[in-house]
């Protein structure tokens, strides 16, 4: 039976507050006691958190913040950003998370756009951002939090802007995704349903909170399973490892390249996990393998979206996977491949991924796209239909759904396409490779040639033994033609690549013959 209108709100929100102050509902009512959060700085049970997220909210008010206004935060991992957010979200302001890893003009560009009416940020950041914006320093910040009285009464919408997610920015300048308090609980609802998640649960996650995927895929989905919240500070395979085994984690997600890390060092600790996931970009199948011999755990591997929010599609409980496949689509969602036309293509075809809410199901209707883009102090609607991922890829009979590339950064060398990720996936499964990119490289000829960055360890392979490799497994047209080894490619705090600049790192290539062949 479909849920809507108010029915299907109660089922997102709990039983009781409406919104996201209604995710801690039932854990209130069956275990207050209970650890909610864990950070650097604590811990703090379900009843904390609650007064906690109250006393902020009564501090944003304080501050003149209201239903709408933008809050911007950019503080690590731990109880602070978790209980900013909850405040925000029971006064019905806006949420904008800010990286601590962003340069600082790139941080100013998020706070122009964005335009908030208060920035809470540790006291370094504070001093950086100068008088433009109303930056408070976190000291004074859990000062006004401890001091402050009852938060006043918000008929909060749970359809309204709540936050402000800006897309990695890795092909250009960051967006502004608008979703709403909906569309931010059900994917842990989703989760934790689907998986059979409850009080047992310790989730574990190291990347940033000020990504809002992260924040509803941590304290959201914890809250709505009862479990606990566990906020790693360090990013390192040792630093994860530590955090994992001081803390019980049964559940953590990281990115490739962490999991890489952890398999070549098979550091003690992991014994609790019962569950790892790989997101925010390809994992290689090797990578996979390395890190279920070291730990006996196959990694589950995932597809999501900042416009979803979250997870599209991830590999099901156990060891069932489906190479190269993403995972089974969610049951919520509807993803479906479409040709350049717009219609759907038989399953198994590839096109580009297009997400709509699922038609039947528990979950029927229940999905909303964004509500749109901010743009100019006001969000821009979202445009009707399915939301077009940008992505090529297909779905089959079962539900599998398997990702090719990004349509935007197909190569077309002389009328062809060539798509990176099928190389980058080649070159990854290569002994001594521990980081590749493969882009388009403007040419007068051919409209773009193939360029490739590689991390890799020369005592283990070469350039020329990656030529090779891929001389042995792709068309000729595919090969990459301009090469060069990089320290490190140029990651974003999602582990992916940032790929603006990148045939600025190439040197300049030798003068070519205009009969070269294609």
């Amino acid at each position: 039976m479909s849920l809507t209108g108010s029915e299907a709100d109660a089922t997102v929100t709990g039983t009781g507050r409406p919104g996201i102050a209604g995710v801690l509902d039932r854990a209130l009512s069956e275990r207050p006691g209970a650890v909610a959060v864990v950070g650097r700085s604590g811990e703090l049970t379900y009843a904390e958190l609650d007064a906690a997220a109250d006393r902020a909210a009564a501090a944003f008010s304080e501050l003149g913040v209201g239903p709408g206004d933008r809050v911007a935060v950019c503080l690590p991992n731990d109880l602070d950003i978790v209980i900013a957010f909850h405040g925000a979200m029971r006064l019905g302001a806006i949420w904008t998370g800010v990286g601590e890893a962003l340069a600082v003009p790139e941080k100013r560009r998020l706070l122009e756009d964005g335009a908030p009416s208060i920035v809470i940020a540790l006291p370094g950041v504070a001093a950086e951002l100068g008088d433009r914006w109303r930056a408070v320093a976190l000291p004074l910040w859990r000062s006004l939090v401890a001091a402050a009285g009852r938060p006043p009464a918000v008929d909060v919408d749970v359809h309204a802007p709540a936050a402000i997610a800006y897309t990695s920015g890795t092909t250009g300048l960051p967006r502004g995704i608008v979703h709403s308090q909906h569309n931010l609980l059900l994917p842990g609802e989703v989760l934790v349903t689907t998986r059979g998640w409850g009080p047992e649960l310790r989730k574990g996650d190291c990347l940033p909170l000020t990504i809002l995927n992260m924040m509803v895929l941590t304290t959201l989905l914890t809250a709505r399973a009862g479990g606990v919240c566990v906020l790693m500070d360090r990013r390192d395979a040792e630093g994860v490892a530590e955090w994992i085994g001081d803390h019980g984690v049964t559940h953590w997600n990281g990115v490739a390249a962490q999991l890489r890390d952890l398999a070549r060092r098979r550091l003690p600790g992991l014994a609790c996990l019962r569950e790892v996931w790989s997101g925010g970009a390809d994992c290689p199948e090797e990578v996979r393998t390395a890190f279920a011999d070291a730990y006996g755990l196959v990694p589950r591997t995932t597809y999501g979206l900042t416009e979803a929010p979250t997870v599209v599609a991830i590999d099901p409980v156990g060891d069932r996977h489906a190479a190269p496949a993403s995972g089974l689509v969610l049951g919520h969602l509807l993803v479906r491949a479409l040709d350049d036309a717009g219609e759907a293509l038989p399953p198994g075809r590839v096109g580009e991924l297009c997400v709509s809410a699922r038609p039947d199901g528990p979950w029927a209707g229940r999905w909303r796209p964004p509500l749109g883009v901010w743009s100019g102090g006001a969000v821009e609607p979202w445009p009707p239909g399915p939301l077009r991922t940008g992505d090529l890829g297909s779905v089959d009979d079962d539900g599998w759904l398997r990702v090719v590339d990004r349509r935007k950064l197909v190569i077309v060398r002389g009328g062809a396409n060539v798509y990176p990720a099928e190389i980058e996936r080649i070159l990854l499964a290569q002994p001594g490779v521990t980081g590749a990119v493969v882009f388009g490289v403007p040419d007068d000829r051919l409209g773009e040639r193939v360029g490739c960055l590689v991390e890799l360890d020369p005592a283990a392979t070469s350039l020329e033994e990656l030529r090779g490799v891929c001389s042995t497994q792709l068309a000729r047209y595919k090969v990459p033609e301009r090469w060069a080894t990089v320290a490190a490619l140029p990651r974003n705090a999602m582990g992916k690549v940032v790929r603006t600049g990148l045939p600025s790192l190439l040197p300049v290539p030798p003068k070519r013959e205009e009969r070269e062949p294609c």
